[in-house]
């Protein structure tokens, strides 16, 4: 599959750098052009290259940007994509602690949504569910008892069978998270967000989220703990266990 990825931070890299291994054949960008990106490329079998070159011709295009980072992207940049693209957003908002402030998404439009508006194109939301520890080290083959899973929201069916299929390969178990309008259920500070469930457990916290509460936990309780964690610079996999129990405190099962 021809797959187009913007953004190789450490959950576009590290899927890069997975679906490469599979065999796919990956173009990689970023913000800084194909020069700062060409040893990251080179080291993963990848062809690097500008966000333009990401989108051409690719079957799959994976924006892994700082959430608000998608404004600056070409105008009409996927009008020089494939008409059935499948479109796969990581991203997520973190108002006053890393974006400013979207008036639109704070007035309860799910940022998955805004994303596509900013965009003109269909997209789905995945891999935004799951911190880089867990995507890096604690994927399991198919059938694995207790395999971690990572909800797949959107509109259409091919797309989102795509993008099941991928999330599958990379070592997770994918689950149905409704329609794009309803990808506000696997946001921050969600009950499947960021919580290291299976599927059965991902599904139920998917089913347990309340419209407008997480914004008030994420804002409060869960900004000022999870940047205590961080207070005294752990190594990643050493806090992950805490972050995972943080939020699983915060929105108990």
């Amino acid at each position: 599959m021809k797959i187009g990825i913007i953004g190789i931070g450490e959950i576009g890299g590290t899927l890069a750098a997975r679906w490469s291994r599979n065999g796919h054949s990956l173009r990689v960008a970023n913000s800084r052009g194909p020069e700062a990106a060409r040893a990251f490329a080179d080291g993963i079998g990848a062809t690097a290259t500008d966000v333009v070159g990401a989108v051409e011709e690719a079957e799959v295009v994976l924006l892994s940007m700082p959430f608000p980072a998608v404004t600056s992207l070409p105008k009409g940049l996927f009008d020089r994509a494939e008409r059935d693209v499948v479109i796969i957003d990581t991203a997520n908002y973190y108002p006053d602690i890393r974006d400013p402030r979207i008036a639109e998404i704070d007035a309860g439009i799910p940022e998955s949504v805004w994303v596509s508006r900013q965009l003109g194109r269909t997209i789905f939301k995945a891999f935004n569910s799951i911190m880089f520890h867990a995507l890096s080290n604690l994927g399991s083959p198919q059938g694995a008892p207790d395999r971690l899973a990572l909800p797949v929201a959107g509109d259409d069916a091919r797309g989102k069978q795509v993008v099941m299929d991928l999330v599958n390969e990379t070592g997770f178990d994918p689950v149905d998270g409704g329609r794009l309008e309803d990808s506000w259920r696997q946001q921050p500070s969600t009950p499947a967000y960021c919580c290291d469930y299976d599927a059965a457990r991902t599904r139920q916290g998917l089913e347990a989220a309340v419209k407008g509460r997480a914004e008030t936990v994420r804002d409060t309780l869960w900004r000022e703990r999870y940047m205590a964690l961080f207070a005294d610079k752990p190594a990643y996999a050493d806090v992950h266990p805490r972050v995972i129990a943080l939020n699983r405190s915060l929105n108990p099962l």
